[in-house]
């Protein structure tokens, strides 16, 4: 196991784990907030909480007097940049990425726009589709199938792939469930790869690669999240070179968006090329979740992961 030293925060610092929330994660946002607070516990952190997000936050917050907190929050208001703005606010020194980083990763959208400044960042063709707009019409330079995606959604929620033109406006409409803007974005008929990134005293590096193989037609939300619905190969099944690729990929993109603390990096691969999917800047910490998985092939259990974590707190100026 490589060796993680807490030379950073004080064992009796009051470190809040924010949780739960008021998107349609929350109920795994919980289970990765118990995950973490348990592995505090074990790390000696006594003073460590559970506490579980709502629109008294701010308030909830300030009566605590927290010296940290640890941002286990998926989805809108916690991995969107609403809640960091708040902890900005209140200067509460917290781990993840910061507001820019937060916001605009949460948009697959956006995270398209700038990260396609980088031409050595491969990325699969999409379109992006207002509510009102007419998606037939918006994506008819687009190869099928597509999959749909809500521009601001996490977990695969209001997802679908779309093999025929007379099925895509009935997707457009699920996904116009979740957000008002969605992404359709052509489907890259290869596998799917994630690779975690970390910091270390300020400098990012890339975990080992996960290679999923969801028993699904592709990685739904319960390929993700139930036991025995994926398998998962890990380091993936790739060449050195290639292996190389996509990790230096990884960083790069988390670096162009700005990211810190730590993200995920989602690709599918094709013709040894990582077509970047998309960055999430809130991961899941659950015991089925992909960054463990990823820390602990390269030797960090999840405890020294989530102190890993823990240490970048206030890296995200």
């Amino acid at each position: 196991m490589q060796e993680i030293k807490n030379d950073k925060i004080n064992k009796d610092a009051k470190i809040a784990v924010l949780c739960g929330g008021m998107s349609s994660e929350a109920e795994v946002s919980r289970r990765s907030g118990k995950g973490c607070f348990d592995a505090l516990q074990r790390l000696g952190f006594k003073n460590a909480e559970l506490v579980e997000v709502d629109e008294n936050i701010s308030e909830n917050l300030k009566k605590g007097h927290y010296d940290y907190a640890f941002n286990a929050l998926h989805g809108k208001y916690g991995e969107d940049g609403c809640v960091q703005g708040i902890l900005e606010i209140l200067h509460i020194p917290y781990t993840g990425c910061g507001v820019m980083a937060s916001s605009m990763c949460m948009n697959k959208e956006y995270t398209k726009r700038i990260l396609s400044t980088c031409p050595d960042i491969p990325m699969a063709k999409s379109a992006f589709v207002r509510k009102g707009d007419d998606v037939l019409e918006k994506t008819k330079d687009l190869i099928y199938p597509l999959f749909t995606k809500p521009v601001c959604e996490g977990s695969s929620f209001g997802m679908t792939k779309v093999d025929r033109k007379e099925d895509l406006k009935a997707a457009y409409e699920v996904a116009l469930k979740y957000n008002d803007d969605v992404l359709v974005e052509e489907f890259i008929d290869g596998f799917f790869v994630t690779v975690g990134v970390l910091e270390k005293d300020g400098k990012a590096f890339a975990t080992e690669i996960l290679e999923i193989r969801p028993k699904n037609e592709w990685y739904d939300f319960e390929a993700k999240y139930s036991q025995g619905m994926s398998e998962f190969i890990c380091p993936a099944n790739l060449s050195k070179e290639v292996t190389e690729r996509v990790k230096e990929v990884a960083v790069k993109a988390f670096e162009t968006a700005g990211c810190r603390s730590v993200s995920r990096i989602d690709f599918m691969m094709k013709d040894d090329i990582p077509y970047l999917l998309e960055i999430n800047t809130s991961p899941g910490m659950t015991t089925v979740s992909d960054l463990p998985a990823q820390a602990k092939a390269m030797g960090i259990d999840y405890d020294h992961l989530v102190l890993t974590i823990l240490n970048s707190a206030g890296l995200n100026k």
